[in-house]
């Protein structure tokens, strides 16, 4: 009898461990399915919690709207984005634009027909994404100076209205110069840019800046300094801008090396052909005297007797040979 309880509690033993292990197989199996299943449940209180708020908060007061300022560069791609609505269809999305100097134009977005419709005649202000019910941005590729202006996005959905303004800053970099204008001066300009440029100096000095504003909105800055008797030899001019710093030095001595070098380039050429017709000139002088020198000079004329020059000249010139002479005459006469 002993025996027979002992083999009867080891095949109960044996039993009651096989169905804990059936027990935690299945458990395993079914586990990722109630698990995904309380997340997706999860989900869904989730919204429908935001939504029965968003309703409450609809139907107590109207939202508030929303404005914020955007600065973009010019040349560059802009996206606009509405205010974020979540676990909610967009029934109907409209961009309001509001540009410089133009008409108001607007982009309507319809979820019930899934079309879109708009009056804005610019190209470049483009529709939102592939999926405008989910994220109706408004684009614009590229920024240009017009675009400038007030952009409001209008959202209406079953929880209520929900709006969002952007005030658009288009950037427009500077072109920056540093030059020499006289004998110790310098000026630093920095034209159309938008908004206007910060100007300062290396070394630090009172300088005298100007500004001059341009009917597309941006603005040249200009200024002088003067550092005649301070001897400086090299200064910095830095122009702070929302789009980027620069900095360009120059030496101030460097214009009148330039100077130098320029009246040395001009009287150079002047010079050598100075020296040229000069050469010429003295040329020509001496081929015509030369010339004189051969027409005054007298042909030699050829005598026939060698001795009877200088026998014509003892003839005139000697007396004593004259007197002789008449006395053999008078001799020769008497007898």
């Amino acid at each position: 009898m002993p025996c027979t309880w002992i083999a009867s509690d080891l095949h109960l033993l044996l039993l009651l461990t096989l169905f804990l292990v059936a027990e935690c197989v299945s458990a395993r199996m079914e586990g990722p399915v109630t698990s995904n299943n309380s997340m997706q449940q999860m989900v869904k209180e989730n919204c429908s919690l935001a939504s029965s708020t968003a309703r409450k908060q609809s139907t107590v007061t109207p939202p508030s709207e929303v404005n914020t300022t955007q600065s973009v560069p010019v040349d560059t791609k802009a996206e606009l984005s509405c205010p974020p609505v979540l676990c909610t269809a967009v029934m109907l999305a409209t961009w309001e634009v509001v540009l410089r100097d133009k008409p108001p134009c607007n982009r309507v977005y319809r979820g019930d027909t899934n079309e879109t419709k708009g009056n804005c005649t610019d190209e470049r202000i483009k529709t939102w994404g592939s999926r405008p019910d989910e994220i109706p941005a408004l684009q614009i590729d590229p920024v240009a100076i017009t675009h400038d202006g007030y952009y409001k996005c209008e959202m209406v959905t079953p929880n209520g209205n929900f709006y969002h303004g952007y005030h658009l800053q288009v950037l427009v970099p500077p072109e920056v110069t540093l030059v020499k204008s006289k004998a110790g001066t310098a000026v630093c300009k920095a034209a159309a840019g938008k908004p206007a440029a910060q100007i300062s100096w290396t070394p630090e000095r009172t300088c005298a800046t100007d500004q001059e504003l341009w009917g597309n909105g941006t603005v040249t800055v200009q200024s002088t300094c003067d550092w005649e008797g301070h001897h400086v030899q090299n200064v910095s001019c830095s122009v702070s801008h929302l789009t980027g710093n620069k900095s360009l030095t120059i030496q101030l001595n460097q214009g009148t090396k330039i100077e130098h070098l320029r009246i040395l380039y001009i009287t150079s050429p002047v010079f050598i052909v100075l020296v040229i017709v000069g050469s010429i000139w003295l040329l020509k002088i001496r081929g015509c005297r030369k010339c004189k020198f051969k027409k005054t000079e007298p042909t030699p004329v050829v005598e026939e007797d060698e001795m009877q020059p200088y026998a014509s000249y003892t003839e005139k010139n000697n007396p004593l040979y004259d007197t002789t002479n008449r006395v053999k005459t008078s001799q020769v006469s008497q007898s």
